[in-house]
């Protein structure tokens, strides 16, 4: 008998229908179209109108995830929301989310671990299916990043964009077509002020002075973040080929958090894959933090690129230091 295993039933992602272009970010800052893509491969992002918050698009991707695994709501015991930027610290946004989807008193919280958010989401999942503590579960990555942005910084707003993205998780069997088969989650605390919010919190809060006038915007140092991306996503990507048995020659796709094009083709490098089996979808979106990878899964899965059975390699890292790895094989299903 096949060993017990999370089965990826159900995909959907979401993006705001705003676009901000290359070009109207070059009309803000001393930048160009061209510089911008050979440094990220950014070419546009999706942005959320005033008044709409990552709730509201965890909704919406959570609805398409839903109804492509084919609808019933009530059959969901477990959500999980995998957030950097929450509707507001408390409550988590997971439970509201539930109710507006019709989920019941399934059980519902958040979790953050920068954009490592997807993978240390779905490693969780895993675990509760596994161990019979839930049937199905709805794992959402949601994101409304330009709340944090800078708008004077053009380092951070020409990579960032908003966006949700979902998947369905059902028991199974490790010999079934998207069953998730190998993961690894890692974290190291030593290098947390390379991506920081540094207001809102209890820290700053309890200095009992009032918070600086950038305190609540996303801070980043690029090039060491670059290098840290690279080599942590490499080892972890590497530990979860290790237990699969997996070879870098037998790796269909590599779905990379869509950080910056020039990390995903770097990683592409290290670990000995051929470019062509990188999927990207940060021309599109930017980056979208904790739903980069399953709007990347939905957009290659509704273009036709995966055939089931596929071998799939995610990989992430993000603010923490956070990062994971997960190894699943592609089931036959529709994103929406």
């Amino acid at each position: 008998m096949s060993a017990r295993a999370a089965v990826l039933a159900g995909l959907g992602g979401y993006l705001p229908p705003r676009t901000v272009t290359n070009e109207e970010l070059s009309r803000r800052f001393d930048t160009s179209d061209e510089w911008i893509r050979t440094r990220t491969g950014v070419e546009r992002r999706h942005v959320a109108d005033p008044g709409v918050s990552t709730g509201d698009l965890a909704v919406e991707a959570g609805h398409r995830a839903l109804k492509s695994a084919g609808g019933g709501q009530g059959a969901v015991d477990m959500l999980i929301v995998a957030t950097a930027t929450p509707d507001q610290p408390v409550p988590a946004t997971a439970p509201d989310v539930a109710a507006r989807l019709g989920l019941g008193t399934a059980a519902a919280f958040d979790v953050q671990a920068g954009c490592s958010g997807f993978l240390y989401g779905i490693a969780t999942a895993s675990a509760a299916l596994t161990a019979g503590h839930a049937t199905r579960v709805l794992l959402i990555g949601a994101e409304v990043f330009s709340t944090v942005l800078n708008p004077g910084d053009r380092t951070t707003a020409v990579i960032f964009g908003d966006g949700a993205g979902a998947v369905v998780l059902r028991a199974g069997t490790a010999d079934e077509p998207g069953a998730l088969l190998a993961f690894d989650l890692g974290a190291d605390g030593t290098g947390k002020d390379l991506i920081t919010i540094p207001g809102g919190g209890a820290r700053q809060r309890s200095t009992g002075r009032p918070p600086q006038p950038d305190a609540g915007y996303i801070h980043m140092r690029g090039q060491e973040t670059f290098a840290e991306a690279v080599r942590r996503m490499g080892q972890s990507s590497q530990a979860v080929l290790d237990r699969v048995g997996w070879s870098a020659d037998e790796v269909d796709h590599v779905v990379g958090h869509q950080a910056n094009l020039r990390i995903l083709r770097t990683l592409a490098v290290h670990l000995g894959v051929d470019q062509e089996r990188v999927v990207s979808h940060i021309q599109e979106a930017g980056n979208t933090s904790s739903a980069s990878i399953p709007l990347a899964l939905a957009d290659a899965g509704s273009r036709g690129r995966f055939r089931t059975g596929d071998r799939l390699l995610l990989t992430a890292f993000g603010a923490g230091l956070t990062w994971g790895s997960a190894a699943l094989t592609w089931p036959g299903l529709t994103p929406e």
